[in-house]
């Protein structure tokens, strides 16, 4: 397949409007058909692939364009002006600015710089008060002014969207629309952040390829806006494939908490993100368990035709070992991205 042509059984464009919003559906009713539907377009996607293209998403028409345009407004500030909300200012929260090259995939630096949020918590809270490591308060740097009320209500509509997403996935699995609410996003871990890729308009011929490494996300599931240059690369059954961004729609993958609750009945999604020839700024939202969930499987039924297994994990990882909770694994990812702010953090 060529390089730029999405293919659609590859990456496919999912309306998830009938599961925004909390109506109750009457048996029989369109609105129960549409979301059985969404449910099984859905299911066949994470079975496949892991990732989707998600439209009927219930965002305000505009929203991620007027936070792209904000961002790029902070990325053009000075270093001096920047550093005022670096990562290092944030502590265990991990929350704040690092700089290009500053976190690294597999042991390499990224070719990119970004800032990170979270949950806006104040410095009472229980778990903040205590050092629960990804939680406390947000730096939001002075200008642009418009960034802090952007990234909270960005933050809050992706919210919904996700257990809009995890609802559907649910019902799917034969589990019911609430499950997930109820035993593994009952306080989530919900991170956003925003990455700016400098173009390299003429790299060397020994320089790297690659914005950012192959990978797969922690959580469940992840929200991507990505602007108008692409570069986004999802790996499929069939090998890779590029996934052009289309306008109104955002990215889904899902992370390895989803591959680990589902024994790999739902695949966790491998990507990578090409070094950019023009400035690119994208946005991923992750929605995970709670910090404290059980790395378990879920009570799904036998299955009579078994998923067929998936290639070997980029990382070599299996996941079906993993024990303990979410937050342990959380930070033991996050800690071989940032290892010099581990060290600092004391983590």
């Amino acid at each position: 397949m060529a390089c730029g042509t999405v293919a659609p059984m590859d990456v496919p464009v999912i309306d998830i409007s009938a599961w925004v919003g909390a109506t109750r559906t009457a048996p029989g009713s369109e609105l129960e058909s549409a979301r059985a539907l969404a449910a099984e377009q859905l299911d066949r996607a994470c079975r496949g692939t892991g990732a989707f293209l998600v439209t009927g998403h219930g965002l305000r028409p505009g929203l991620l364009d007027e936070l792209e345009f904000a961002s790029r407004e902070f990325f053009a500030l000075d270093t001096e002006e920047k550093s005022l909300v670096s990562m290092d200012r944030g502590g265990r929260a991990w929350r704040g600015w690092f700089p290009l090259g500053g976190e690294l995939t597999s042991g390499v630096p990224d070719h990119k710089e970004g800032i990170y949020f979270g949950r806006e918590l104040d410095r009472c809270d229980p778990r903040v008060a205590t050092g629960v490591p990804l939680h406390g308060p947000n730096l939001f740097p002075e200008r642009p002014e418009a960034l802090r009320g952007l990234v909270l209500e960005a933050m809050a509509a992706l919210d919904t969207l996700g257990r809009a997403l995890l609802a559907a996935m649910g019902s799917a699995l034969g589990l019911g629309p609430d499950h997930f609410d109820r035993h593994v996003t009952r306080d989530p871990v919900v991170l956003m952040r925003v990455f700016h890729y400098p173009a390299v308009v003429d790299p060397e011929p020994s320089g790297r390829s690659w914005g950012v490494g192959e990978h797969t996300d922690y959580g469940l599931l992840t929200l991507l806006h990505q602007d108008h240059t692409g570069g986004l690369e999802v790996h499929t059954p069939r090998g890779w494939v590029e996934v052009d961004p289309v306008p109104g729609t955002l990215v889904c993958n899902l992370g390895d908490m989803l591959e680990r609750m589902t024994a790999g009945r739902y695949r966790a999604t491998p990507h990578r993100v090409r070094t950019p020839t023009q400035d690119r700024i994208s946005i991923p939202f992750f929605l995970d368990p709670s910090w404290d969930t059980e790395l378990m499987e879920l009570p799904l039924a036998p299955e009579a035709t078994p998923s067929p297994a998936t290639r070997r994990r980029w990382d070599g990882t299996d996941l079906s070992e993993l024990r303990g909770t979410y937050g342990e694994y959380l930070v033991s990812k996050v800690s071989k991205v940032f290892p010099a702010l581990r060290d600092d953090a004391g983590i």
